[in-house]
């Protein structure tokens, strides 16, 4: 069959994945080493022992747990690799898919033959060093080396307002989206808490099975949802147990070839995972300016290409792992997909396509664990071995940064693409054309909740945030600390109740 394909086909031929549990009494590694372990670990995948020497590109997540000058060329310096191009990317949850699909247009171009992708964390060791009052004894690279190429426009998340309002933390942000969700879907409160206790305990049973998981411990929906001294909550509705855990030691690596270098290597036919299409798309930047805060239309245009340029549609993708920092861009990301039946029409389940596929293929970063910006990486990682094992099924990636603000869609398979090629898209003049709404936050007066949150600290609740719109349909942001109010968040529907906005962005009830 080979012979018939583009030699330019860009094809996956190689997955590496590490995770280290100190607690455990496993030895920890620093970054860099724990990618270029994962790097190894996919040459070995491979079946091939030349590849990492004679890549033409290495491509790193941006990571956080220490500061290189260039941890490209660190990286690189370990597996004895000396590519011409060398490039991290910036923050941000969505760069492990845009650099895949991107690298897959290079070689499809003939830009490039051989690409390394790779992102590490040591977050778990660091936390720990820290809290001993100790400084990692990690490489420190000399001031004479030059930084790489940066992938992405390093810009803030959030606006100067929205900051001062406090619209500033996923953990703070995505419950918002959670809420304003629930409401639309017209479900009770504790019926939508059971829902994405339900979606999560899933979640965890994949993990279970996940050999690269953090917590491989299968858990209940109310173990999930329900408080507890070592399950706090974070910001309403979600406990620690619904939120991502960065918490974790883990590296992962691909290795991506043109069709032609897979061949002149020697890479065993069976070990080839073809990138069928690669989208990428960002929301209106701001939360603020969004049309509504419980859909995205960028992943649902990116998806639309994605899937067009597979020549597929969402019925026939066998398996998924939608990117899973929290319940809330899981939900989105299955509507906007079309991977479940219309919930607005039928309040249809979230645990699975049709009967029996799960939402992910990795376990998700609560239970697999959500290494900052890699995580994409990892679960594109579990992808190829899936795949491997169900030869001919379509799978499906997602990646995402921001609060579901930056997009990044993949479709992928044993069997080469129909068209013969890998196609790519990026709609984005499209997006920015779409609706948007205005931000007033000089607005004082009567105003409309849209979603509401309350925000947690190791003490108990600190503060509500609470997102509204005026008479005239700009959104403004308001806070509360008044205790009765962010009790109410708690046990009330608030969406659609009207309140007050003071000159100091404080909401009162009417």
């Amino acid at each position: 069959m080979s012979n018939r394909l583009d030699p330019r086909l860009p094809v996956l031929v190689g997955a590496g994945q590490i995770t280290l549990h100190s607690s455990a009494g496993e030895g920890s590694l620093e970054p860099a080493d724990l990618m270029a372990e994962a790097l190894r670990r996919a040459e070995t995948d491979s079946g091939i022992t030349n590849l990492l020497t004679n890549a033409d590109q290495l491509l790193t997540v941006n990571q956080t747990s220490w500061r290189y000058r260039n941890v490209a060329l660190a990286v690189a310096e370990r597996i004895g690799a000396a590519p011409r191009r060398l490039a991290t990317s910036v923050i941000g949850g969505n760069f492990a898919g845009v650099m895949i699909a991107r690298a897959a247009a290079d070689i499809q171009r003939g830009d490039a033959d051989i690409v390394l992708l790779c992102g590490g964390e040591a977050t778990r060791t660091r936390s720990r060093l820290r809290k001993e009052g100790r400084t990692p004894e990690w490489s420190v690279q000399p001031d004479s080396v030059e930084p790489e190429e940066t992938i992405g426009d390093e810009r803030p998340m959030v606006s100067p307002v929205e900051l001062n309002r406090g619209v500033r933390l996923p953990v703070e942000v995505y419950p918002l989206f959670e809420n304003a969700l629930r409401a639309r879907l017209g479900l009770g409160l504790d019926e939508h808490l059971q829902r994405i206790g339900s979606l999560w305990s899933a979640f965890s049973e994949v993990a279970a099975t996940n050999p690269y998981a953090w917590i491989q411990t299968p858990m209940s929906a109310d173990e999930i949802t329900t408080p507890t001294a070592d399950n706090r909550m974070i910001s309403y509705p979600y406990t620690k147990r619904l939120v991502s855990n960065s918490q974790v030691d883990q590296g992962g690596a691909l290795i991506l070839t043109s069709v032609a270098a897979a061949e002149r290597a020697g890479v065993p036919r069976d070990r080839w995972v073809f990138l069928h299409s690669g989208t990428e798309a960002l929301d209106h930047w701001n939360v603020s300016n969004r049309v509504d805060l419980c859909s995205s239309p960028a992943l649902r245009t990116a998806g639309r290409d994605a899937y067009a340029l597979a020549g597929i549609r969402p019925d026939e993708i066998s398996h998924v792992d939608l990117y899973s920092c929290f319940p809330s861009a899981v939900q989105i990301g299955a509507i906007e997909l079309g991977l479940v039946p219309d919930p607005f029409a039928n309040g249809s389940g979230w645990g699975s396509i049709g009967a029996t596929q799960p939402l992910t293929v990795t376990g998700g970063m609560t239970f697999a664990g959500g290494p900052f910006n890699n995580y994409t990486g990892h679960g594109v990682a579990t992808m190829v071995g899936v795949l491997r094992e169900d030869p001919g099924t379509f799978g499906l990636c997602t990646a995402n940064g921001g609060y579901t603000t930056e997009h990044a869609v993949l479709v992928l398979s044993t069997d080469p693409p129909v068209s013969g090629e890998f196609r790519y898209s990026n709609p984005q003049a499209e997006i920015d054309a779409m609706a948007r709404v205005e931000l007033d936050d000089d607005y004082t007066g009567p105003v409309t909740i849209e979603s509401a949150t309350v925000a947690y600290d190791t003490n108990g609740p600190t503060r509500a945030l609470v997102a509204t719109r005026t008479p005239n349909g700009d959104r403004t942001w308001c806070a509360s600390t008044d205790i009765e109010f962010m009790g109410t968040v708690e046990t009330e529907e608030l969406a659609g109740r009207q309140g007050q906005r003071t000159g100091e962005g404080l909401i009162e009830r009417v």
